[in-house]
């Protein structure tokens, strides 16, 4: 079995709109938000084999947050560029591309690609991932290659909002 984690980045920051968006950081609320999201996958007892990321600052960010969390090691975090403005055909190709050595990924990334790669690998029918939202999806394979459109079986879906409830 192949678990893939959709972590959408948490909150940036328009403060500064000489920035490209490449280089947007986390706003106060990304900071706050992402470790909370992190210690929440701990509560559900995740534990990645790999943690990919978009090399956007706030997805670097929100990943780094997440591996703190996890306590999984900041420097084997993968960032590739592909993840960064990818559509879901060329996110399903990231996904294809994982090590099969790797069970458990989590992929850190930007809307709306990643709401789009949710809904149509777990036949959802999800409106938005939230900043900082997670969608866990479950696939019955074992290799990445494997993993096909409407094949996910949904774990959970959260995001931090739903925590404050």
């Amino acid at each position: 079995m192949k678990q893939l984690l959709i972590c959408r980045h948490a909150k940036s920051s328009w403060k500064d709109p000489s920035l490209a968006d490449f280089d947007r950081p986390l706003n106060k609320r990304g900071k706050r938000d992402a470790p909370r999201m992190g210690k929440l996958l701990v509560s559900h007892e995740i534990h990645p084999d790999l943690i990919v990321s978009s090399p956007a600052k706030r997805a670097r960010k929100t990943a780094l947050h997440l591996a703190k969390e996890l306590n999984y090691p900041k420097k084997r975090i993968e960032y590739l560029e592909a993840i960064y403005n990818a559509g879901p055909e060329g996110l399903i190709d990231c996904i294809h591309s994982l090590d099969d050595r790797y069970d458990q990924a989590i992929m850190v990334g930007h809307n709306t690609g990643f709401t789009v790669l949710a809904n149509i690998l777990g036949n959802l029918s999800i409106l938005n991932v939230p900043t900082c939202g997670i969608v866990v999806l479950n696939f019955e394979v074992d290799t990445w290659q494997d993993v096909k459109k409407k094949k996910g079986d949904l774990v959970f879906f959260s995001y931090p909002k739903m925590l404050e409830k």
